[in-house]
């Protein structure tokens, strides 16, 4: 299993091996002794599996306060997205700033979002699935969202302003407030 840090240390680029022959093919995607063997010793609560029938779907960015703060490990099983983390983590060196990195079923890369961080991402292809197994537990209540076309932000999303399908909740996320105090650097 290849583990890869990002230009945010933190945010990790995982690729599990796999294993092919003429039946089809095999891969561990998931292993918690063989991920705390590369420094990544997490405990996750709960698989999230979202089908977008239609490319340029976008989901977020979102991410979960305390007391339910969601750690991702996101992968796609059909099609191909673009994935982003912006780092929300106040006093963080790399606070205000993203990461993004193509999944794909061809690519069979992951992505490890830690807490501190919005996540979202932008369908590539019509049909695709996306499974997250996350560290906390779903709570209305914890859960925060910025618009995903946020000036500040300035994230550059793979498709035209026009394009974008989002839910009615996403398109009308505030803006990115700096000031918020949603996580702390430590």
């Amino acid at each position: 299993m290849q583990v890869e840090p990002l230009a945010i240390p933190e945010v990790k680029r995982i690729t599990p091996p796999k294993f092919a022959d003429s039946r089809g093919f095999f891969s561990e995607t998931w292993s918690a002794a063989g991920l705390k063997a590369r420094g990544l010793d997490e405990h996750f609560v709960q698989d999230n599996h979202s089908l977008s029938t239609q490319k340029g779907t976008i989901r977020g960015l979102h991410c979960q306060v305390a007391p339910h703060v969601q750690g991702k490990l996101v992968r796609v099983i059909k099609g191909a997205i673009w994935d982003v983390a912006v780092d929300i983590r106040q006093g963080s060196p790399s606070f205000g700033k993203w990461v993004a990195a193509e999944l794909s079923a061809e690519n069979w890369a992951q992505l490890w979002i830690p807490g501190g961080f919005l996540h979202g991402f932008c369908t590539l292809l019509p049909d695709t699935e996306v499974i997250y197994k996350v560290t906390g537990n779903y709570s209305k209540e914890c859960e925060r969202a910025v618009r995903w076309n946020d000036p500040i932000l300035a994230l550059p999303w793979p498709l035209a302003p026009g394009e974008a399908l989002l839910s009615d909740k996403d398109q009308s996320a505030p803006l990115f407030n700096p000031a918020d105090q949603w996580f702390t650097y430590a």
